[in-house]
């Protein structure tokens, strides 16, 4: 618990003179949370720059009390009762010896002083914006204006141990105003994981009630955007509209299902929190949806990139991935089982017969020069010829490793414990096989014609790389082509090669580490964080790189003025934590929301 005293503690201190003229300065929602520790002074909010969109604004507290439009006539109830006995999922480690310890805490470490340099650059130049700009300095505004990288950076702070700036940032945080946002278009996606999920894992690990209520605050605009007909939520949502009462609110007819699937474990932990079944409700009746309709889709078992929430309808598109677009959607199911402490069997159902039509039509294994056993997930489209595979991997995909793990030790599964292995080594292959050790956005492979071993063919791959040039000539020079395009062996094309701070492979290798024991992922992480800082870092933090194949004057690849909060909020916080002691958030008592803010599973 954070030693943030109540008001009465506060009108005692006011009653010494010496305070009394420095508590009258401070603003009431911040004295209600000043630390008791003495924190870093804070750095001024930067002003708005005529060039800057201004803030638009709805009445403060007007979210809690706007009229209903859709008013629901009962509420779906979080499941009550006593949780399931659920397997452990974390190996039961053995102590390590005393010079392993020194490498790993000095590991641990210097992953702690590079979040630390961020944070002070954050705070210095950025404070109370979005993201900080990372080459210029100075800040921006991309997800409503509500001091993203802050938030999401709460539970970061305090799991590494850093108090007293995290005491100061919740007095911040605290002090957000909801009822405000630079953006005309909320995404309640993007705000359910970032800024949801970190109150809510920041309170869940600190114990200061302001945070729930701020998670609250959240929770109840969020809940605005499910006042619908058939409440199913506008996840792209015009919310001045919504809070002028301008016109009543329709779901659209096209929507990304991981929009629309990937907020069950936030809703939930907030109703379980608070005993609010609202927001148990709201993901329940999205549930109910996918589990109808599971059977019905193109590929039966997965649910296509594309849906339509107006007509509840999940299976009219034919695309198909377990990337980008759909990624948390099945990241979910395993998690939210454990979340509800195994009392809805229904995400059990969901996660089973998902994963095992992604075995069957998504995995594939590349071919490689060394025969590398590994896996990676691909797409899928489904025309008239049937259901055809694309062998394209993404960085965003990479999750699926802890994801198939994680579901294997929740429902005693070790053959999808064994693909979770797989999927990570094949991430962590893409990122030793490119030439500054780091995995591009997207890239191509020549799939083997199974899973099992084939060996390599250099006159299959030279036709698979000109194919995807767009060259089926005889005489096209193969060797200028893989040069042209900067391709590493076992890599048919590089799609994107940018890199921006993701964290998904170190994601799956922290979370192999926990299931398996196997120290060999803790090196891996650290060769993977050296490649990152080698390439990523800059004066004041670091930054996306647009291109991890070329060379710039300075003899490393290109960088973007970007740093994403999630670099904060997940990528630093795997680093640390594989170098931690297993117990400092278990996967026995945490579920990971796919912005990596831990939430306390039940006991």
């Amino acid at each position: 618990m954070i030693l943030l005293p109540p008001r009465r503690v506060l009108i005692v201190v006011a009653l010494a003179g010496t305070a009394l003229l420095l508590l009258y300065q401070l603003h009431d929602r911040a004295t209600a949370l000043l630390p008791q520790s003495s924190p870093t002074s804070a750095s001024p909010q930067q002003t708005t720059s005529p060039n800057e969109k201004p803030s638009v604004s709805a009445p403060t507290s007007f979210w809690k009390t706007r009229q209903t439009h859709y008013p629901l006539q009962r509420l779906n109830p979080v499941p009550t009762g006593k949780p399931k006995l659920l397997p452990l999922v974390q190996h039961q480690f053995t102590p390590e010896s005393v010079q392993d310890a020194e490498v790993r805490l000095s590991r641990q470490q210097q992953v702690k002083e590079a979040f630390k340099r961020c944070w002070t650059s954050y705070h210095e130049k950025a404070w109370m914006r979005d993201e900080l700009s990372p080459i210029s300095g100075g800040g921006r505004d991309t997800f409503g204006g509500w001091a993203a990288s802050l938030v999401d950076a709460l539970d970061t702070l305090w799991i590494m141990e850093l108090k007293d700036d995290f005491n100061e940032a919740a007095v911040a945080a605290v002090d957000i105003d909801f009822s405000t946002s630079t953006d005309e278009t909320i995404n309640i996606f993007e705000t359910t994981i970032r800024y949801l999920g970190g109150f809510l894992a920041a309170y869940d690990l600190s114990g200061e009630t302001q945070l729930l209520t701020k998670a609250v605050e959240v929770g109840e605009m969020l809940l605005v955007a499910f006042d619908t007909p058939n409440h199913m939520p506008i996840t792209r949502w015009d919310w001045k509209k919504a809070a002028a009462g301008v016109e009543k609110q329709v779901p659209p007819d096209f929507m990304l299902v991981s929009e629309l699937g990937s907020l069950s474990v936030e809703f939930t932990r907030l109703s379980q929190l608070t005993g609010d079944q609202r927001w148990y409700d709201a993901i329940d009746r999205i549930t109910t949806v996918f589990d109808q309709q599971q059977a019905k889709t193109k590929i039966p078992g997965l649910w296509p990139v594309v849906v339509n929430p107006q007509k509840q309808d999940m299976t009219f598109d034919g695309g198909f991935t377990l990337g980008g677009m759909s990624d948390s959607l099945y990241e979910y199911f395993a998690k939210e089982y454990a979340l509800l402490g195994g009392l809805v069997p229904t995400y059990q159902k969901l996660y089973e017969q998902s994963m095992a039509a992604s075995i069957e039509h998504l995995l594939f294994r590349p071919t490689t020069p060394t025969g590398a056993d590994i896996l990676f997930g691909g797409d899928a489209r489904v025309d008239d010829n049937g259901i055809v595979q694309e062998p394209r991997g993404q960085h965003l995909t990479c999750f699926a490793g802890g994801m198939f793990a994680l579901g294997g030790r929740l429902f005693s599964n070790s053959e999808h414990v064994e693909i979770g292995r797989k999927l990570t080594d094949g991430c962590i292959w893409a990122y030793e096989n490119m030439p500054r050790g780091v995995m591009p956005e997207i890239v191509h492979f020549l799939p083997c014609p199974s899973r099992a071993y084939c060996a390599w063919d250099p006159a299959r791959y030279d036709a698979a790389v000109l194919e995807r040039a767009g060259s089926t000539s005889v005489n096209s020079n193969i060797e200028d082509i893989i040069v042209q395009k900067r391709l590493p062996p076992g890599f048919t094309d590089i799609d994107d090669r940018r890199y921006i701070l993701r964290p998904e492979a170190i994601e799956s290798v922290f979370i192999m580490y926990r299931i398996t024991g196997d120290r060999t992922y803790q090196e891996k992480a650290w060769q993977m964080f050296q490649s990152i800082q080698n390439i990523t870092t800059t004066e004041f933090a670091n930054a996306a790189v647009s291109d991890v194949t070329a060379t710039g004057i300075d003899g490393l690849p290109p960088k973007d003025n970007r740093m994403e909060s999630f670099w904060l909020a997940e990528t630093l916080k795997y680093f640390y934590l594989i170098f931690s002691e297993p117990n400092l958030i278990s996967l026995d008592e945490y579920v990971f929301n796919t912005e990596a803010h831990p939430l306390r599973r039940p006991s």
